[in-house]
This record gives C-alpha cells, structure tokens and sequence, in this order.
C-alpha cells in the first residue's frame, strides 16, 4: 500500500506555524505575502553557508545561529504593524514626516518584542537575534542607514545578512504600483553598493551564489493570485481612509 505524500512530510511545531502565521499578517499589512518571508528566508540560508567559508565568520556562523537567524526573518519587519496604512501602502513618494513615521517600524518592532521579554521572561537566543533584525535591517555599512547610523561591524552581523536579502528581494518582486526589475538588473544594484550600503564580505557572498539565489526568488514568485491579493488590500486600505 502506498504512503500518502503527506504522511512522510515534516510536522511543524505549533509555536512555528503560529509565528508564521503572525509574520504573514504583518506582511499583508504591506500588500505583501508569505512568499516575501519564504524567499527571504532562502535567501539567507544561502547567504550565511556562502559566509560559513569565511574564516574570520565560521566561528560565529554555526548551525545554531544560521538556524535562529533564518527563524528571526519572520520577525525583521514586525514594528510595520504599528505604522499606519495610509503611509505603509502609499505608492508615492513619502513627506518628511511620513519617512520619519515609516522609518520609526525598526525602533517600534524592537520595542515590542524586548517589552514581551520582560512581560514573558528570557527567551531562547533566537529572540536576541530578533530584537537586533528589527532594529537594525535598515542601517548601512558607511553610516547613512537607520534607525542609529552605526557603520560597520558595529552593525550585527545577523541584520548585515538580511538587509542584502531584504533589498534585493524588494528589487526582484512584482509591485501592485511598478514591476520588479530583472535579476541581473538587481545583481547589479547589490554589487554596486558594496561598501556603501552594504557589507563587502556579505555581497562578495551574494555574489558567489546570484545563481541559488535567483533559484530562490523563481521557486517562492508570487502567482496571479497573490498579486490579485495584493491588489485588493491597497484597494481596501485606499477605501477605508477615503471615508474617513
């Protein structure tokens, strides 16, 4: 008798699926969807094992912290909850004011997650690495980025990692409001803030596997339905504060 396919499948904890499922929703806030959470954490698999060949990082990068650091994408973007959709959907350019709200999502997502530490107690080193994605995902290598303008290695390594995987995935993906650009246009892009925006070591890892990354970002695509979906929350945030 044959096994049914889903028989064989591995079972997820229930604390996984329920923080995925929290993840999604935050990603739906901006007109996005499990896919974007999907790739980035492949993405970052890919990136860290690419690093892991890196002396002066394999000490730090062990199976552990790749693990946790894969388990921290679901929370990198969680302060964009708190960030109102009028801003968090607008297609155009943001007001000052409005770049500073959008901006404050870093400060916010780690705020919240470091006041249920207190509230719940210590948590596993994953959440450590969670507080410090949400914070920082958005500063740059030379200083220029934000919440805190570090520069450098003052950055955790762990953010350095994502704000790659994050930017380049935002560049390769279809928008409700523009087309994502192609691939090599992104591979490009990443490779030409090197130093600049980015961690050299971490594009020179990008670099080295473009290809499984683009491998990524093909298997995870958003569908006709998800960019429907997508659609049809930028029209419901657009009615509901047109009544307002």
């Amino acid at each position: 008798m044959s096994v049914p396919q889903h028989a064989t499948a591995p079972v997820a904890s229930a604390a996984h699926v329920v923080l995925f499922a929290m993840s999604t929703l935050a990603e739906r806030r901006d007109a996005d969807t499990e896919a974007h959470l999907l790739r980035v954490q492949g993405y970052v698999r890919l990136l860290a094992n690419a690093l892991q060949q890196v002396p002066a990082l394999a000490p730090i990068l062990t199976a552990d912290y790749v693990d946790h650091l894969v388990q921290g994408v679901l929370f990198y973007d969680i302060g964009t909850l708190a960030i109102p959709e009028r801003i968090l959907l607008k297609p155009g350019h943001f007001t000052p004011e409005e770049r500073s709200t959008m901006q404050s999502h870093t400060v916010r997502g780690y705020k919240a997650l470091l006041q249920a530490e207190k509230t719940c107690g210590p948590a596993d080193a994953w959440l450590q690495m969670a507080k410090e994605l949400a914070l920082s995902h958005h500063e740059h290598w030379d200083g220029q980025g934000y919440p805190e303008q570090r520069a450098g290695d003052a950055i955790p390594l762990c953010a350095r990692i994502v704000a790659v995987a994050d930017v380049y995935d935002a560049m390769v993906s279809n928008k409700v409001y523009k087309k994502g650009m192609s691939h090599a246009q992104a591979v490009e892009c990443i490779a030409a803030e090197r130093g600049a925006q980015f961690d050299p070591v971490v594009v020179d890892a990008f670099l080295s596997c473009a290809a499984d990354i683009e491998q990524v970002a093909r298997r995870y695509a958003d569908t006709d339905q998800d960019l429907q979906q997508k659609m049809e929350t930028l029209a419901e945030s657009i009615a509901e504060h047109s009544v307002m």
